[in-house]
Order: C-alpha cells, then sequence, then structure tokens
C-alpha cells in the first residue's frame, strides 16, 4: 500500500495531481483544499496518500497534511461513505471547520456540504463525535514512521513493476535495518532491485 509520494509535480487540476516518483507518473485524486495549496508544475511535492483498492480499481487519494489523511480515513470509515465522498466532504469545509461541526453535532453545517444529506450528516455526527477529539491538528509524522512508509512505498513501486509482494518484501528483509534506516525512496527501491534481478 503506497502511503506516502515524494517527487516532482508534473500537472495538476481541480480533480488530481500526477506525481513523477523516479520516471513513474502517479495519478492522485485530491479535495479542492489541496489544489490551492500546491506549489507550481515542475516542483518538488510530498503527499500522504490513501490507497483504495477494490477488484476494478486502484486509486490514490493525496493530501498534504497527514491530519487531512487522517481525518478522510475517519470519513471512509463511516457506513456509506466512500472515498468520493470523503473527498467532496474535504473539498465543501476545511479540516478545522469540519472537526468542530461533528463535535458540536452540528448537522445543519453538514448539510451544507453537497453530496451530503440529512441521513449521512447523522451517520457522520453518530460515528464520529467521540472520534475527532483524538485527531491531533498539529501532530507530524515521526521519523521511524517515515521510514515505514518509505518501506511501504518500494514495494508498492515493486509490485506495480510486476513482481509478487510476498517476493519484494523478502528481497527488501535482506537490506540491513541501518541501511533501510537511513535511505531514501530512490536509493532503497534501486537496491531491492539489485537484488531482485540477481
Amino acid at each position: 500500500m503506497i502511503a506516502q509520494l515524494s517527487g516532482k509535480l508534473i500537472y495538476k487540476c481541480f480533480e488530481y495531481l500526477i506525481v513523477n516518483v523516479g520516471g513513474v507518473g502517479y495519478q492522485v485524486q485530491i479535495p479542492l483544499s489541496t489544489v490551492y495549496k500546491v506549489p507550481q508544475n515542475n516542483s518538488e511535492i510530498t503527499l500522504h496518500i490513501y490507497t483504495h483498492v477494490r477488484e476494478d480499481v486502484l486509486q490514490l487519494f493525496g493530501f498534504l497534511t497527514p491530519e487531512e489523511k487522517e481525518i478522510f480515513q475517519l470519513l471512509v470509515g463511516v457506513s456509506g461513505v466512500g472515498p468520493r465522498l470523503a473527498r467532496n466532504i474535504l473539498s465543501g469545509i476545511p479540516v478545522e471547520e469540519l472537526t468542530e461541526a461533528l463535535s458540536r453535532g452540528d448537522q445543519g453545517r453538514l448539510n451544507a456540504i453537497p453530496g451530503v444529506g440529512k441521513k449521512t450528516a447523522e451517520r457522520l455526527i453518530l460515528e464520529l463525535r467521540e472520534k475527532i477529539p483524538g485527531v491531533s491538528l498539529d501532530k507530524r509524522l515521526a521519523p521511524e514512521g517515515e521510514a515505514d512508509q518509505v518501506m511501504d512505498n518500494v514495494i508498492s513501486a515493486l509490485v506495480n513493476l510486476g513482481y509478487k509482494t510476498e517476493e519484494a518484501k523478502k528481497a527488501l528483509d535482506r537490506i540491513s535495518e541501518d541501511s533501510k534506516r537511513d535511505s531514501n525512496f530512490e536509493h532503497l527501491f534501486k537496491e531491492t532491485l539489485r537484488l531482485l534481478a540477481r
């Protein structure tokens, strides 16, 4: 599962970005709140990624902050709320305002978001009201968390190249822990690919 992407932004529109990572262009769906904050094309960018997988689709949803991603994950965990609606919700209301509305049980504010009807608003409040206070809007990823995400990204990239997940994991396990902790995506990807090519 891809958890984070770092690369060069080569295209952006109101619905998605294309990020070039090691020569591979990843299409990443984004909420409007992200569109207005991303840099210009050909700039370096890091996105926190939610990977949505079904039998017939694999979609990446990207966010500039881990807090937005965490809220998105809470939203898609609500009965009847899929990734598309969750993205629409984050497009229609700032994260801080959304968490406040959920904490207060402000159904009227939630109903004002396009695509959110009365029943959906009720479910959002019912299922998330107690979880929202646990979301920190100031926290950042710890270094060890970033290292884990780099390894997840390496495995995802290798799977995209046609290697099996278990095969990629075994190759990655052969690399020393110090090397995995200190390496960036590109170096770790090349090292793992070299082991697989033997």
